[in-house]
């Protein structure tokens, strides 16, 4: 089975390389208009049929490698590294990511899928998906090589064929790491396909918006798994570390959340291309941009180049990651200054208080807070290079740098709606403002009457203050942004008869993209009220002998029992801990610590207890060798399941986002006879 699955990377390879002359050629004949012994149409054909052939040859070679997984031959290197026979099923099925060669390979067969779908669409615009397809190709060229050849997993052991294998990482043994990854690489490979269709129309000079309005669909599905990628792996950070936080700007987080804010700038921006003809440089460099991080982030964890939970050895791939975004950015250089003239805009930015000018203010403060984390990110690299220390920076850096950004962010996110296109009036602020700015004056005066205020002990506490300020904002984009769907629901409430709810969904439905957009940045909302919380964190930490108590915030825990058990795959030690509150006991929690027999290595499961307020987080830090006794560690994490939440409702308007619009003959149908469906309100924006 591993000389199949080798063969079938070599014979992928082969048909990506096909693709790419074969398609480079025809677009060149098509372009050119020569005369050729086969016709253009006919060899751009051939190079999409050896694209979905190649799709087939990865995915044997990915079937390959999960079977030999399963089979427990460690007779592969990769195996013998990432697996062990009492590994549980799923986790057998997650190694085929959870080590470079594995992830190379499921990046590669991703690649193929996306691309697979794209070429069985191809009829929609069959020259600008031969040019995405033919730079998709390119693409699938390079992974393919380094799968073929710098980092295959096929590869077989050197001497003595071991019994069993080292086993999987154990802190990749928690039920999320087996979507985690596959979603934030759909996220990662995904943004490939409207880096291709852009850079393949700025090759053709295509004319008008339809490229954008093709990759929309695309790029916010992508924009959507990489969100939810972001997010399960913070919540395995949470669940899993033990260290009580959810993220704490570790390298590989920060790679992935790069591409995320300039995808999230590239979603915003093309709608100032879509309706104003502004931006198209922006645009295209936005999605240039993000493919490239998406590149860089793979660099970063696969080649070991930073120190990382999540990040792997040094290995000799990243030669050819450099060599290849260097290629990238020398094509997208050379096109972009070739063709410039295509991108002269139509419109040109008449108010700094419009909605245009937000959106420009919201990428900007975007890509700003993109270049921040990079610049941390590979600082230490960069000194390590330029002085021969390797000088870490450390998460007090970022949070006094972001912080201000995303509360920035924030801000416009509730600013961008109330503003009218081209210029906005004196009257207009007033009216639309009135509400949005009492509800941050209320919002202050209670957090100060509940005592969250910018100072501790008479001296001022940044944190305090941060915190105030965000929940402040959150109420004045919250109110903002149900302000919008009041007004245009009461006008179809008013006009139809219907009930509010019932006029609020048909509001949506009949503007999905725009309403779906709301639905997100409530989302948003919500995650900054959870982001807040971590600024009331309080923790304790004892050792508690049976029946001895430990009390945080309005929880006492009371130490019943500890104990120990063991399986095929890991030994583990608990405690039982009964909670109470006021008095009464609550229920029981059993923070445990394993250790994996196949690597010897530890691992904490953490005990959490969520209620909307807080979390009760508990970690049994192991016992003291002295006297047998655990050390208990429990934290009070406030507003922790509003992160949850509000990834959830980003999730939901997404999805509404996606779903076409009504009709203005379906939308009539859905409104009584008799009435008058009212016009649509005038703001257009959203995602």
């Amino acid at each position: 089975m591993a000389t199949f699955g080798s063969f079938a990377l070599l014979i992928a390879l082969a048909l990506a390389a096909y693709n790419l002359l074969a398609g480079a050629i025809a677009l060149r004949l098509l372009a050119t208009g020569q005369p050729a012994p086969i016709s253009p149409e006919r060899l751009a054909d051939t190079a999409r049929r050896a694209g979905i052939a190649g799709f087939v040859a990865i995915s044997a070679a990915a079937f390959a490698l999960v079977w030999l997984v399963f089979t427990n031959d460690f007779s592969i290197t990769y195996i013998m590294e990432h697996s062990n026979r009492a590994l549980p099923g799923p986790y057998k099925f997650a190694a085929l990511w959870s080590g470079q060669e594995g992830s190379l390979l499921l990046w590669a067969w991703l690649l193929g899928t996306y691309g697979f779908v794209l070429r069985l669409t191809h009829k929609y615009d069959v020259r600008l998906y031969a040019y995405a397809g033919t730079i998709l190709a390119a693409v699938q060229v390079f992974f393919l090589a380094v799968v073929n050849f710098a980092a295959p997993p096929f590869a077989l052991m050197k001497g003595a064929i071991p019994d069993d294998g080292n086993g999987l990482n154990p802190l990749l043994q928690y039920p999320e790491m087996v979507i985690h990854p596959p979603l934030l690489y759909l996220g990662y490979v995904g943004f490939t396909v409207p880096f291709a269709f852009a850079l393949g129309a700025l090759m053709m000079r295509y004319p008008g918006e339809k490229w954008i309005k093709i990759t929309r669909l695309w790029t916010m599905v992508t924009w959507l798994f990489l969100t939810m990628g972001i997010f399960l792996g913070m919540h395995w950070a949470y669940a899993v570390l033990g260290w009580g936080g959810y993220w704490g700007w570790d390298p590989v987080e920060n790679a992935s959340f790069m591409p995320w804010l300039t995808g999230t700038a590239f979603l915003h921006s093309v709608m100032m291309q879509e309706k104003k003809g502004m931006m198209k440089s922006w645009n295209v460099w936005l999605i240039f941009a993000t493919f490239l991080l998406t590149l860089l982030g793979t660099l970063l964890t696969r080649a070991g180049l930073v120190s990382s939970v999540h990040a792997f050895a040094q290995s000799s791939i990243g030669t050819w990651f450099v060599v290849f975004m260097g290629l990238v950015l020398a094509v997208c250089l050379f096109t972009y200054i070739l063709q410039r003239s295509h991108l002269k805009v139509d419109n040109h930015l008449e108010s700094l208080v419009s909605r245009e000018s937000s959106f420009l203010f919201n990428n900007l403060v975007l890509l700003v807070a993109c270049f921040v984390i990079l610049w941390g990110t590979l600082f230490p690299v960069l000194s390590e290079f330029v002085v021969g220390n390797k000088v870490t920076v450390g998460a007090p850096f970022y949070n006094r740098v972001a912080v201000p950004i995303g509360l920035f962010l924030l801000f416009l996110t509730g600013v961008g709606p109330l503003l009218p296109w081209r210029a906005t009036s004196l009257r207009s602020i007033r009216r639309n403002f009135v509400v949005p700015t009492i509800a941050v004056w209320a919002t202050v005066i209670v957090c100060l009457a509940v005592g969250v205020r910018p100072w501790h002990d008479g001296a001022f506490d940044s944190g305090n203050f941060y915190a105030l300020v965000a929940f402040a904002v959150s109420a004045g984009v919250m109110a903002a942004i149900l302000s919008e769907f009041l007004r245009g629901a009461g006008v179809i409430s008013q006009q139809t008869g219907r009930n509010l709810f019932a006029a609020t969904w048909l509001l949506t439905r009949r503007n999905t993209r725009r309403y779906g957009g709301y639905i997100i940045h409530i989302g948003v909302v919500i995650v900054v009220i959870g982001l807040a919380g971590a600024a009331f964190n309080s923790n304790a930490e004892k050792e508690l002998g049976l029946h001895d108590k430990l009390a945080i915030g309005p929880y006492t825990l009371e130490c019943v029992g500890f104990t120990q058990d063991s399986n095929l795959n890991y030994n583990s030690e608990y405690a039982m801990l009964d909670v109470y509150k006021d008095g009464k006991k609550q229920f029981q929690m059993t923070p445990e610590k394993r250790v994996y027999l196949a690597s010897q290595q530890p691992q904490t499961m953490v005990a959490i207890h969520s209620v909307l307020s807080w979390d009760l987080y508990v970690v049994y830090e192991g016992a003291n060798p002295d006297t047998g006794q655990p050390i208990i560690k429990a934290i009070i994490n406030p507003l922790v399941s509003w992160l949850w939440a509000g990834v959830a409702i980003i999730v939901f308007g997404t999805f509404v986002a996606l779903v076409p619009s009504l009709t203005p003959a379906t939308a009539a149908l859905r409104v009584p006879a008799t009435r008058t469906a009212p016009s649509e309100p005038a703001f257009k924006g959203g995602l």
